[in-house]
């Protein structure tokens, strides 16, 4: 269990890594389920609605920031994972029923999408610091990186099994699949070791202490150039449902199969980005520039790719490419950031990464529906070169 795999060795990490890939693999069915519906049966091949979908799902992110990094901070991450893992179960089961009723109509997406948001805006900074409490510091970008592999390695199986299924039963059973998986991850919190987690001292409730984490980014320039690149790459390039879902229906016209496995060929590339940070002792900042430019490399070939088949080489090389940067940015800024301020910066990050996404979706979707899945595509390339350039500028300014 030494290198890649070496925070397998711990049972805490075990344990929340098996119940992680279960519950995993029904978010990446329900999210394959919820594009398709709304880009086929509720529109006709409408790619701003299915942006206005990620839009309502990532908004809260920005919306509640204050909020969800000072209860990471504050709060007993566990505890809060029990409540948060729950109520995501609970509404992935009632938009199941919505749609197995044969009443599910565009609306209702949006407020479900919302609701998602919501709660995902307190699940996302407690999970991501939670892996904190069951490693140690030694181990803790290795955690990260094998976090990523899991969610990625879902992502290569959930969307294929929802390609089958989706044709096979319908949309909404996988709704309700993805509701029974989330019992997997709270019996790995319920089986967790509590005495043997890492905790360290939880921040003081200050009367500042929802903006102390703004006023310890803005003092760090190295963390200002991780948000911004993140905001780049987050707000326009990581809208992988509008790219490859209007590039398998409206240039390649395919079926909710081919689609799915389109979603599958990038996880491969995903996981293979995730193992490769798993890999490394320490994240290096040099990584990021050339993840971004890669990325930004990645979308461009894939938008000119004549063929099903050679876009989905593209996409191996732009999950590799996004991998590596957003593992190494999330490493990266856990690693340097004061343990009472992880939360807090680690809500930001997250924020600033899919909290765009309300900016970013419905123009890449209009770009989409206006002049072509290609000219999308083009959007999301043109944010990676950018954000490499800003690594570069910020790289060559720290070397001075």
């Amino acid at each position: 269990m030494q290198g890649t795999f070496r925070s397998l060795r711990g049972f805490n990490y075990r344990t929340w890594a098996a119940g992680a890939i279960v519950s995993n693999v029904g978010t990446w069915m329900q999210r394959t389920a919820q594009d398709w519906i709304v880009l086929t049966q509720l529109t006709h091949n409408n790619a701003t609605a299915v942006g206005v979908v990620m839009a309502l799902q990532f908004g809260p992110q920005l919306l509640l920031l204050p909020l969800t990094g000072f209860a990471a901070d504050h709060l007993d991450r566990r505890k809060l994972l029990f409540a948060t893992q729950a109520l995501l179960g609970a509404l992935a089961l009632g938009l199941g029923l919505l749609t197995l009723s044969g009443r599910i109509l565009l609306w209702h997406v949006y407020v479900f999408a919302f609701l998602l948001g919501c709660v995902t805006a307190f699940d996302a900074p407690a999970r991501q610091t939670f892996v904190s409490e069951l490693v140690g510091e030694e181990d803790l970008s290795n955690a990260v990186a094998l976090n990523s592999t899991s969610f990625h390695a879902a992502r290569m199986i959930g969307p294929a099994i929802a390609g089958v299924l989706i044709s096979a039963v319908g949309s909404g059973w996988l709704f309700v699949l993805n509701a029974a998986s989330f019992i997997a991850v709270l019996c790995s919190l319920s089986l967790l070791r509590v005495e043997e987690l890492h905790r360290s001292d939880r921040a003081p409730r200050t009367r500042g202490g929802l903006v102390d984490g703004f006023i310890y980014v803005w003092r760090r320039p190295d963390l200002r150039a991780i948000l911004i690149m993140f905001f780049l790459i987050g707000t326009f390039g990581l809208n992988f449902p509008i790219f490859i879902s209007t590039m398998a229906v409206s240039v390649f016209h395919e079926g909710a199969g081919r689609y799915g496995l389109l979603t599958s060929i990038m996880a491969m590339g995903s996981v293979a980005g995730a193992l490769l940070s798993a890999r490394r002792a320490h994240p290096r900042a040099s990584l990021l520039v050339s993840g971004a430019a890669i990325f930004g490399g990645g979308l461009a070939l894939a938008a000119v790719m004549p063929g099903y088949g050679l876009f989905g080489i593209a996409l191996v090389l732009i999950g590799v490419s996004a991998q590596t940067f957003t593992t190494t940015a999330n490493s990266v800024v856990q690693l340097s950031t004061e343990p009472v301020m992880r939360g807090r910066v680690l809500a930001i990050l997250l924020a600033i990464a899919l909290g765009g996404t309300p900016i970013g979706a419905p123009i890449v979707g209009w770009v989409a529906d206006a002049f072509g899945p290609r000219w999308a595509l083009g959007v999301g390339a043109a944010a990676g070169f950018a954000a490499a350039l800003i690594g570069v500028r910020f790289l060559s300014t720290k070397e001075r």
